[in-house]
Formats: structure tokens, C-alpha cells, sequence
């Protein structure tokens, strides 16, 4: 009896470029933990933690398993500073006919950038090393029968889970879409790399919860929409269940709230840190008498954690 498999191929991928993430170095490089990897129907992204570079990867549906269906590779090269960190993760964002890269550094920055290698969006997410980036579609029906579809894109640090709406990235890709064909963005992208900022990118909305309650995480992914409690049959707010897996192996689940004001966390990260920072910074300069005007850029601060 002949052996069955499990397994389809969907394309070619061989070319020289896989050199630039580490292939040919030596025997086994795919099962190097630093090498990341994000695939599309067409599409391939492959990034190095060691290397500060993306490789997007793509092949003609209809003739893929020729060496010659392999389109031209496209190089994305993050220009990164010390403290934003280096690659950590990848995901696509795929909205219908628009696709975009999304890559997370060990800083905490999120960057979106076009299949054609240009930078879109630029944003911090959280002080922390980005283990895993997660674009999830759930199709749902209304009361009327009729299905629509709802986007998100999770993103997981150590301890921390943040949520954006699909419907807000979707927004900002049809917008660069339509600046670009008319060369507006790419005069503005050439004043904000001037700046050197990443918060005169603009900001996406998002949500952000600490789900470190039992431990840090090491993997996590926001999976549906929960119930409100019995006490808030009544609430308007949306509820989502979180589940983690620990250091230790251990898998938690958490009910998520999208209300960030009800966050006793987030009322004394917004309120006690800050006071508590300026007076240490006053204090220190009462000590040293450092009269030494600082010229470097302040940092973005990260959003308040909302209710778990």
C-alpha cells in the first residue's frame, strides 16, 4: 500500500536572496530560533533576529513549482536605533486585496510595511521584548442572517497582551494606498524619517491588559469574545477571553474588558509613575546640579494596561 501524506506543496522558494537570512551558512539553518517566518497564499516573509532584515518571497499560484514562478525577492532593511530594538516577529496583514508586513522588535515598536518594502506605520506598543504577532478574521452573522467579518491583530509581550482593530489598521492601508499613488506619502514619509520619531507616525487605537498575574508569558493570543460578568449583564462594553501559557507551562484563561477607565492598573500607572518619576528627577538634579540641557529625544510613553 502506497504511504499516504499529510503535506501539499505550494510553491517554489529557491534563490539566492535566502542567503541574506542565514541560508547555506550551515547544515539545519531553518531550525535556527532566530529565523521567523510569516506565510501568505503567495507570499513568504522570512526576518532574522541576528539580521536587520526582511525577505518577502513570492510565487505564481499557477506555475509553482517552477524554479521560474518565483517572483523577485523584496528586501526590507528596518532602520533601527539601539534602543528599538531588533526583529522578534512577524505576521501578514491581509485585508481583501490590500497585504501588508507587520514586524515586531524587541522594544516594543510595531512597524507595517507595503509588499513593496515601504514603511507605512511606526508605533510603540509596550515596553517590552514582542513575542508574537497574531492577525486573527472571525466570520459572524447579524441579526439579519447576513456574515461579516472581524479583524484583529494581537500582540503578545511577556506578560502583556494588546489588541487593534482590524477595522483601524484597514483604515491607515487605504489611506497610505491612496496617498502613495499620488506621491503624497512619500513626501511625508521623507519628513518623518527626517524627525526621526515614531510618534509623528500617528497612532493606532488599541487596547493593552497585563495578563502577568500568575507569571510572565511566553506565548498568547486573544481567541473570542466573551460574556460580560453576571454583575454587568447590563454593559455596553465588549468583553474578550486571553489565553497564556506560562514560563512554567502553566495555561491561563482571562476575561478581557475594552473599558480602560475602570482599570484600577491603569490608574496608577497613568497617575502614581509620572509623580513619582519627576520627583526622583528633581531630586537628583537638587543633588548633582546637573544644569546640562538634555538634547535627546523623550521616548513615547506606553499606554495604561486596561481591566483584566
Amino acid at each position: 500500500m502506497a504511504r499516504r501524506s499529510h503535506l501539499t506543496e505550494i510553491g517554489c522558494i529557491a534563490c539566492d536572496e535566502l542567503s541574506e537570512v542565514g541560508a547555506g551558512e550551515r547544515e539545519g539553518w531553518l531550525d535556527d530560533p532566530s529565523l521567523l517566518a510569516a506565510l501568505h497564499h503567495h507570499s513568504l516573509a522570512l526576518a532574522s533576529a541576528t539580521r536587520p532584515i526582511a525577505l518577502v518571497l513570492g510565487w505564481d499560484h499557477y506555475h509553482r513549482f517552477s524554479s521560474s514562478a518565483v517572483r523577485d525577492p523584496i528586501k526590507i532593511h528596518p532602520v533601527l536605533s539601539p534602543y528599538e530594538g531588533r526583529i522578534t516577529a512577524l505576521e501578514w496583514l491581509p485585508f481583501g486585496d490590500v497585504l501588508a508586513l507587520a514586524l515586531g522588535t524587541s522594544a516594543g515598536l510595531l512597524l507595517i510595511y507595503s509588499v513593496g518594502g515601504d514603511l507605512i506605520h511606526k508605533q510603540l506598543v509596550h515596553t517590552g521584548h514582542i513575542l508574537r504577532l497574531r492577525f486573527r478574521q472571525t466570520a459572524k452573522a447579524d441579526g439579519i442572517g447576513e456574515a461579516s467579518i472581524s479583524e484583529e491583530l494581537c500582540v503578545v509581550l511577556p506578560g502583556v497582551v494588546a489588541r487593534f482593530d482590524g477595522s483601524d489598521i484597514r483604515s491607515l492601508l487605504h489611506t497610505w494606498f491612496q496617498k502613495s499613488e499620488t506621491g503624497m506619502w512619500e513626501n511625508r514619509l521623507n519628513k518623518l524619517e527626517s524627525e526621526d520619531d515614531e510618534t509623528s507616525y500617528g497612532r493606532i487605537p488599541f487596547q493593552v491588559w497585563n495578563v502577568g498575574k500568575f507569571g510572565s508569558c511566553v506565548d498568547a493570543a486573544i481567541t473570542s469574545i466573551m460574556p460580560p460578568p453576571l454583575l454587568e449583564l447590563q454593559s455596553s462594553q465588549r468583553f474578550y477571553c486571553a489565553i497564556t501559557i506560562g514560563n512554567d507551562s502553566v495555561i491561563s484563561a482571562y476575561r478581557l474588558s475594552e473599558d480602560r477607565s475602570r482599570s484600577l492598573v491603569g490608574t496608577i500607572l497613568s497617575k502614581v509613575v509620572p509623580v513619582t518619576f519627576s520627583t526622583i528627577a528633581s531630586f537628583s538634579k537638587l543633588i548633582w546640579r546637573n544644569e546640562s540641557n538634555a538634547t535627546r529625544k523623550s521616548r513615547p510613553t506606553p499606554q495604561s494596561f486596561a481591566k483584566g
